[in-house]
């Protein structure tokens, strides 16, 4: 799994980031991870008006629209690591591990996402069209 942070990396310094299994996401999937309070979510910090049974955060900006704002790679690209795009950025890297500081040991050395549900997360915030 390393070597395919460490290309997603690679590929995510130019701007974009592709398929990191050349499996199309399941959307239907991506909002169950976002639901899931196991996992971290986009919604620890951002909201989505559609899911109103589910509490969220507002630290981050409405993911409303976000379809219409970006590419499916340029989300994904947020979604691995959004330093790619924005080297300042609070959030939170979901499928890189470089670069990280005062990590908790559960976390240590592991991604938060596996590549698809990256994937599935991309597909389902491709949905969010205004």
């Amino acid at each position: 799994m390393l070597w395919l942070a460490a290309a997603c990396t690679a590929t995510a310094a130019q701007g974009d980031a592709g398929s990191l299994t050349g499996v199309p996401g399941d959307p239907a999937r991506g909002l169950a991870i976002l639901r899931d309070p196991s996992l971290p979510s986009c919604l620890i910090c951002h909201s989505v008006s559609s899911l109103p049974d589910r509490d969220q955060g507002v630290l981050g900006p409405s993911l409303d629209g976000v379809a219409d704002r970006f590419t499916a790679d340029a989300v994904r690209l947020r979604i691995i690591d959004a330093r790619k795009a924005s080297p300042e950025t609070i959030m939170p890297p979901y499928f890189a591990i470089d670069g990280l500081f005062r990590v908790g040991s559960r976390w240590r050395g592991k991604t938060i996402y596996d590549p698809q549900q990256v994937e599935d997360v991309t597909a389902f915030l491709m949905t969010l069209a205004e």
